[in-house]
């Protein structure tokens, strides 16, 4: 895999996955932390690095690394007290980037996928979460609500955002094990995923849209439940 970026390509090397050979341009060749990385860029022009990542938005740097190791729903689940964020079918990679962005920087245990139509850790997603895949665990499900009917049974609350339930986020008390499940751009949860979560909840809309992002909604959540629990 070919990641692009320099926070992308900086995290990775503190991160757990190998990398190989980093190619830069002129200006991004001189960042601090590739020497003491031990590694040794090839230099390029940013045309060059472009069409070797696929990407205008490399920032002058690229890098091959290992392919993304994602862990089973189980490992996530035998934590002490996490937090943990599941996303239902949420297919667009700068939203999956984002939303992990926040849940590691908000102390997030782990974060939840389904195999399938939902946005895996690309290149894309590496840039869009500044490096946070480097350093949060995603797990892969086979059937989000099989993994969901399994955390309740280990302890875990799950609560899932959805914009017509009558209870507000700060009604929720976030403490012990808990997941918060969001729902994919436009549709929302799926009707069996809405109905494994012990209870829906809202963020209130003061403004004249109707909506948030599931991105900026997932960000609000998880820093709600964080503090909460600190």
């Amino acid at each position: 895999m070919i990641i692009y970026g320099r926070n992308a390509v900086h995290e990775a090397v503190r991160g757990p996955r190998t990398v190989g050979q980093v190619w830069a341009t002129s200006g991004a060749i001189k960042e601090p932390w590739l020497a003491p990385a031990g590694l040794r860029p090839s230099l390029q022009t940013s045309e060059e690095i472009a069409n070797r990542c696929g990407s205008d938005g490399h920032q002058g740097i690229c890098a091959e690394v290992s392919e993304y190791r994602y862990l089973d729903g189980e490992d996530l689940l035998g934590l002490e007290q996490p937090l943990i964020i599941a996303l239902d079918q949420v297919q667009d990679p700068q939203n999956l980037g984002a939303i992990c962005r926040s849940a590691e920087c908000a102390g997030a245990a782990g974060l939840v996928l389904p195999e399938r139509r939902a946005a895996e850790v690309t290149p894309a997603v590496c840039k869009a979460s500044a490096g946070a895949v480097e350093h949060l665990p995603l797990a892969q499900v086979r059937n989000l609500t099989d993994f969901l009917i399994a955390a309740k049974a280990r302890g875990f609350w799950c609560y899932g955002a959805d914009g017509d339930a009558t209870m507000d986020y700060r009604q929720v008390d976030f403490s012990g094990p808990v997941v918060l499940v969001m729902g994919s751009e436009g549709k929302g949860l799926r009707p069996r995923v809405a109905s494994a979560c012990d209870a829906l909840i809202s963020l209130p809309l003061r403004g004249k849209i109707e909506s948030l992002s599931v991105g900026a909604a997932a960000a609000v959540l998880l820093y709600a439940a964080a503090a909460a629990r600190s």
